[in-house]
């Protein structure tokens, strides 16, 4: 039987690369590509590939694949985490969820969950529900 465990992080995001790709009427959709690093029960860094819709009100619409590669409650490898969510007045709700079937090494097995918020600070909380298989 797994037991879910809350696993409390921070994360900073670096290399924010945005391009967009088609817009009319105001409505923008763009990718991003960029950078974490984590640091607490996750240490590691992962790499990120988001597709966005801007609206005509400026609030956006996102979908985002996320690798990680690291260590997780000292347990090495990496995974592949799966996430949507909306931007509204400076802040992004999100929720991820990672891919079965992604892990790697000693996190081959792992799954889980993590919902978050993020503004503008150089920092963000994060809490994975997360279980090793």
């Amino acid at each position: 039987m797994e037991t879910t465990r809350e696993v409390k992080a921070v994360f900073s995001v670096s290399g924010w690369d945005e391009q967009p790709y088609a817009e009319a009427d105001g409505v923008k959709l763009a990718k991003a590509r960029y950078t974490k690093r984590y640091r607490g029960d996750l240490e590691g860094t992962s790499v990120t590939e988001s597709l966005m819709v801007y609206r005509t009100d400026g609030s956006a619409t996102f979908v985002e694949l996320e690798r990680f590669e690291g260590s997780v409650l000292g347990k090495s490898g990496s995974f592949v985490i799966h996430s949507d969510g909306e931007y509204r007045a400076g802040s992004a709700d999100s929720r991820g969820h990672i891919i079965p079937g992604t892990g790697t090494g000693e996190l081959r097995t792992l799954t889980g969950e993590t919902p978050y918020r993020v503004g503008h600070a150089p920092e963000h909380p994060v809490v994975f529900r997360l279980a090793f298989g």
